[in-house]
């Protein structure tokens, strides 16, 4: 019995491939969607995409012609080839604003360039597209039902926009090169008051005060000095039980002595 079911799959599995192969060569467009169609829902994407291509210009216009480009898309998104995904899905709500699928295509169009969006430490382009595309879905579709993951994905990537920018700011605490880190980390908590890297911005900027201030020519530390005294008081009005407050304080104790030499 298991030998004549065994045999039966591989005769089925022999004609799915050989109808699959007849359909790549037909010129019958009708036939290539009725193959890609069954390799959709196969799941054997990447056969739906290859016969997809073939038949996507002469399909427009016709009855299917929604159906086809709605799994066209789903068939790149699945086999997570975003850039073409994310083009065939905003091609589709452009074709078809009034199909019942536009919310969800315009969802994972807009998903889909955020499933591009790189590192934090590389280039951003792709991660600001995905803000734009995922803005224009929420602002578009304000009671969807994805909202909820359009604004998680949203977060994820402003996140990412603001770690880059923080690390670039700290960067030149990293390097030493105080005046430009307080000038930086400034701005940085200036365009992001909200962001999840406040505590940070702000202890490496009373560390960039601070190594300015007690390196500072005698002319100079006074100010310098004063200047990083504010920069603790800020830290601590964020945060009084900031993660750097045994550190913030050991430099405070400093800050206090050097000045004790301006009192005499």
């Amino acid at each position: 019995m298991k030998k004549i079911v065994s045999l039966l799959l591989v005769i089925a599995l022999f004609c799915s491939c050989n109808e699959y192969q007849k359909a790549l060569k037909s010129e019958d467009v009708a036939v290539k969607f009725e193959s890609a169609t069954k390799m959709y829902e196969a799941r054997k994407y990447n056969k739906a995409i290859r016969l997809f291509e073939q038949m996507s210009q002469a399909y427009r216009g016709k009855p299917q012609a929604e159906k086809m480009f709605y799994m066209f898309a789903q068939s790149y998104y699945k086999t997570k080839q975003y850039y073409l995904a994310g083009y065939q899905f905003e091609s589709f709500v452009s074709s078809y604003p009034k199909s019942e699928k536009v919310q969800e295509a315009a969802f994972l169009g807009a998903k889909s360039y955020s499933m591009l969006s790189p590192e934090y430490s590389l280039d951003q382009a792709d991660t600001n597209k995905a803000i734009e595309k995922l803005q224009n879905f929420i602002d578009t579709y304000p009671n969807s039902e994805y909202l909820v993951e359009a604004n998680a994905l949203m977060r994820k990537m402003n996140e990412k926009i603001e770690k880059k920018v923080f690390e670039n700011a700290k960067g030149y605490n990293t390097i030493s090169d105080y005046k430009s880190a307080i000038v930086a980390l400034d701005n940085f908590v200036a365009d992001y008051p909200g962001t999840p890297f406040k505590e940070e911005a702000l202890f490496y900027k009373y560390d960039s005060a601070y190594q300015l201030g007690i390196n500072s020519v005698p002319a100079k530390m006074q100010e310098r000095l004063n200047v990083a005294k504010l920069a603790y008081a800020n830290l601590i009005k964020f945060k009084a039980d900031t993660k750097y407050k045994q550190k913030a304080d050991e430099m405070l104790a400093r800050i206090e002595k050097d000045l004790q030499k301006f009192t005499k």
